[in-house]
């Protein structure tokens, strides 16, 4: 088995030789198009999470047999791949070369709508970790992550750790913030109404229960009267601290 597994030529991406733009012989589906199985993919990850997801359930979304998919796609991971790209396209990204903009307010910015669609795609995060997102529009996200951070003045050999200390801040913000919605939407609740519930379970173990009593203290100074305010004013506080380490490191030269 393990000279089997070693053999096996590991998967690289859609977005190489030529696979995300690939047509099978035999005649193209009636009124079917590969723009249109991506929309319908996303809506349905959204609808239903990855786990469910299946390429025969995408064909019954679109009423076509599961045959009519795969000759747009060779494989499942090749169209959430392309789904993936797809969600990243929904974000408006900065200029970097605008005149008079700062690189603070850009930045800041770029981490509000990358949480923005983390959270609109809880599905996101996961594949964000399986694939190379070398699409068009994932690229376009990063190059203009990069060309921000080079104007905050950082040397060269800090750029990458700047975008790391920021964007995978962002990343598991709006990961943990998905689940949470998630959740909460499982029950049935309003987030806040989920909040109240678990915050009332959590003081019935007593272990648990001291620590939310040594705490009440710093939630109450952090003020918000929804768990939406809550998660705003510690999401903008917390890359308000980022923001303010890099112009530390950028004085220190």
């Amino acid at each position: 088995m393990a000279k089997a597994d070693a053999g096996k030529a590991a998967r690289t991406s859609v977005w190489l030789e030529g696979k995300a733009h690939r047509r099978r012989g035999g005649g193209q589906p009636s009124g079917l198009d590969r723009d249109r199985i991506i929309e319908a993919t996303v809506r349905l990850l959204d609808a239903e999470g990855l786990d469910k997801f299946s390429m025969r359930r995408l064909a019954s979304e679109l009423n076509v047999t599961a045959m009519s998919v795969y000759w747009y796609v060779d494989t499942k991971d090749d169209l959430l791949e392309l789904a993936l790209d797809a969600a990243f396209g929904e974000m408006e990204l900065p200029d970097p070369d605008a005149e008079g903009e700062d690189w603070r307010g850009q930045l800041r910015t770029l981490a509000t709508r990358y949480r923005t669609l983390l959270v609109r795609h809880p599905w996101l995060s996961p594949l964000a970790g399986r694939y190379l997102n070398i699409g068009p529009n994932s690229l376009a996200f990063s190059r203009t992550v990069q060309q921000v951070v080079r104007g905050t003045g950082l040397a060269a050999h800090r750029i990458t750790g700047a975008i790391s200390a920021v964007f995978q801040f962002v990343y598991g913000y709006g990961t943990i913030e998905s689940h949470f919605l998630g959740r909460a939407a499982d029950t049935g609740m309003s987030a806040d109404e989920y909040f109240r519930n678990a915050m009332a379970s959590v003081t019935r173990a007593p272990e648990a229960a001291e620590m939310v009593e040594q705490s009440k203290d710093i939630m109450a100074a952090r003020g918000g009267d929804t768990v939406a305010e809550m998660l705003d004013r510690d999401f903008t506080f917390a890359l308000d601290l980022l923001v303010a380490g890099i112009e530390a490191m950028v004085d220190r030269g």
